[in-house]
């Protein structure tokens, strides 16, 4: 029996084995969550506009206003434009940095839509907030006049509403020490030594002679007045050199200036003032006091306006400064909404 079995050529490995060769997985790189690439441009390119817009409107505005009555818009219609413009300003400098920021981006691929659009919400935000650091660095003496100015005046004005008498006796106190023709109060002294404003003489009256001896008789004191400060001496009679005239000025203006830091003239201050305005004048020692009496009368009165006038000009700085404040923070917040829905709309334009 031939038990012999030809078997077939299966050649070197034969055609039941199969050859496996393993090929390597590239993973793709992972794709970033912030482009600040276009951060960046969206945030120069808003800062650029709004500079340009901000001048803009401040020569606008000058060229609306005039110092002159009756020309020129009025101060609230300056105002409400003012606040047009701003927002404006935000408006388009924002939507213009959102919209670069949201198409300039990297495509996201394998992200699902909501994270999308939060993620082109957020590159409007970011480039808002580079682009509002940006403009607060170029801008900054301008923000600082807008506001700073404003507090600064408040409390400058506020306090010397607190002391406007103290101020201006002070200063016409270092004037009179000085010896300078130059001063607040100066005005108010001279108004004690003229001579041209007296009365005219009763019928019957001769007019006192300037260069007469003061009766020491009229200058005692009312019986009444006996509870008062001591009087001071009474001034030297004859004429005086000019330095004996400067230094009496300067003593009087000292007075003045204690009266004012002071609830007023005590009776011997008084009294004092009217020998020595009697002397230099050739009035009567009433006549005299009355003419202290009047000219203190009208120094506190015009102190007092003085200081009602700085009192309402730090109020009306306080309000605008409020106001320019407030409206600031809502045209920011506008420009921040604004920015970031225009980043969304520039992102679905990226993904088209």
């Amino acid at each position: 029996m031939n038990t012999r079995v030809d078997y077939p050529d299966r050649g070197a490995l034969g055609p039941d084995i199969a050859v496996v060769t393993e090929t390597s997985i590239i993973e793709p790189a992972p794709e970033s969550a912030v482009s600040w690439g276009a951060i960046l441009a969206g945030a120069v390119a808003a800062a650029a506009l709004s500079l340009v817009l901000l001048i803009l409107g401040v020569g606008l505005g000058l060229s609306s206003v005039s110092p002159w009555a009756f020309d020129g818009v009025s101060k609230e219609t300056f105002g409400w434009g003012s606040i047009v413009w701003l927002t404006f300003t935000a408006l388009a400098a924002s939507g213009l940095g959102g919209y670069l920021a949201g198409r300039l981006r990297t495509k996201w691929t394998r992200l699902h839509g909501d994270e999308t659009y939060f993620r082109d919400t957020a590159h409007g935000f970011v480039s808002w907030a580079v682009a509002t650091l940006l403009t607060a660095g170029l801008l900054t003496s301008a923000i600082g006049g807008v506001l700073g100015t404003g507090v600064k005046a408040v409390g400058a004005t506020a306090g010397a509403a607190a002391s406007t008498a103290g101020v201006a006796a002070a200063g016409a106190g270092t004037a009179a020490a000085a010896g300078s023709d130059q001063g607040d109060l100066n005005y108010w002294v001279d108004s004690l030594f003229r001579t041209g404003s007296m009365p005219a003489p009763m019928p019957g009256q001769t007019p006192a002679d300037p260069a007469a001896p003061v009766d020491p008789s009229a200058m005692v004191p009312a019986v009444g007045a006996a509870n008062a400060a001591p009087p001071r001496p009474l001034p030297p009679q004859g004429p005086r050199p000019g330095g004996d005239r400067r230094e009496v000025r300067a003593e009087v203006n000292r007075i003045i200036v204690t009266s004012l830091q002071s609830e007023g003239l005590n009776p011997a201050d008084k009294q004092y003032l009217a020998q020595v305005i009697a002397r230099e004048t050739g009035m009567s020692q009433a006549e005299a006091e009355a003419r202290v009496t009047e000219t203190q009368t009208r120094m506190r009165a015009a102190l007092e306006e003085a200081k009602n006038t700085a009192k309402q000009v730090a109020d009306d700085a306080r309000k605008a400064t409020a106001y320019a404040a407030l409206w600031l923070f809502i045209t920011l917040l506008i420009g921040a909404f604004f920015a970031s829905l225009s980043a969304t709309w520039g992102g679905r334009r990226r993904d088209l």
